[in-house]
Formats: C-alpha cells, sequence, structure tokens
C-alpha cells in the first residue's frame, strides 16, 4: 500500500503526549504496511519504550535516536548544535529517499527554540518531502513559519500534570 498524497503534520504545545502521538500514527501506518521512520532529535538518553520495541517492528520500522546524552547544554549549545546539524543532515538524505511513507522529525521544533537547528533549515527539509510521503514534526513551541507550511497543527495544551504533585517520569508511560 503507498499513500495517494502525504501531508504535512505538525503536534505542538506544552502539553504531553506530541511523541505519544507520533508513535500512534506510526503504529497506525505500521499496521497497514506503511513503512515508517521515526528520526528523533535531542534524545540522546535512554532507551526510551519505543527503542526497545522497534525490532519486532522491522522493517517496517525504524527509529533513529540522536542527541547527546542528558538535556540540552543552554549555557553553550556549541556541541549540543554541532550534532543537530549533523543529524539535519541524515534526515534530510532519509526524507529525501522517498523509502518510508511516513517520516517523523521528533523534537525537531525543539530543536529550532534551543538554537540548534534554523527555522530555514526546517523549511528546506520540508521542501525535500515527495509527494506520497507523509511528514510528522513535533516538539514544543513550533515556529509560525511551521506552523503555516503545514496541512495539520495539532496543539497538546498541559491542563493538569502529575509531574507538578512530585511524581517522576515513569518507565514504560513516559520513556
Amino acid at each position: 500500500m503507498a499513500l495517494e498524497r502525504g501531508c504535512i503534520q505538525v503536534y505542538t504545545g506544552n502539553g504531553k503526549g506530541k511523541t505519544t502521538a507520533a508513535l500512534g500514527l506510526a503504529l497506525r501506518a505500521i499496521g497497514r504496511g506503511l513503512k515508517v521512520c521515526v528520526f528523533q532529535f535531542i534524545k540522546g538518553g535512554g532507551p526510551y519504550g519505543e527503542h526497545l520495541i522497534a525490532g519486532n517492528l522491522a522493517p517496517l520500522f525504524t527509529i533513529i535516536q540522536t542527541g547527546r546524552p542528558g538535556w540540552v547544554n543552554t549555557k553553550d549549545i556549541t556541541e549540543d548544535r554541532q550534532v543537530a546539524q549533523e543529524a539535519l543532515e541524515r534526515a534530510k538524505g532519509i526524507l529525501a529517499s522517498g523509502e518510508y511513507d511516513l517520516v517523523v522529525l521528533d523534537e525537531i521544533n525543539g530543536a529550532v527554540g534551543f538554537g540548534l537547528v534554523d527555522v530555514e533549515q526546517v523549511l528546506e527539509l520540508i521542501g525535500l518531502k515527495p509527494e506520497k510521503t507523509e511528514l510528522v514534526l513535533t516538539g514544543r513551541n513550533a515556529h509560525e513559519k511551521v506552523i503555516e507550511a503545514a496541512d495539520l497543527v495539532t496543539e497538546m495544551r498541559e491542563i493538569k500534570h502529575y509531574y507538578k504533585a512530585g511524581v517522576p517520569a515513569r518507565t514504560g508511560i513516559e520513556m
């Protein structure tokens, strides 16, 4: 099965669930025999639960993790930017190849927000999307230009989060 038309989706906002929604879409696509690549920016830690299942869903599911372990060094982004720029070049090749029906660029909006990737680079990446490839961009604070380029934008809005009550990230739920 191939998509008749690929759209551009953005999942953004300060609420939980952006990556989870993208992974749900990926699971649906895999169920229909589509080939999926989830390319993660600024997620060098882990492994996350999605990494542990990836091998079981191959060859239809590929997940690529990039970024340094830990969080972005906001005092000096030099190393993080270099890693993100290298990842961006790799993501360009994956998207332009047309090998995948669905490509998820997880946390690319966050990479822009931290100054690791420029919005113009993201727009260039969007321009490489083959006609029949679905492209999903996740992360907080999606740039207005990325929102304008998208066909669908969903904002996750936090109303209440148990983290504020002292519940830490839980294995199997948040990671």
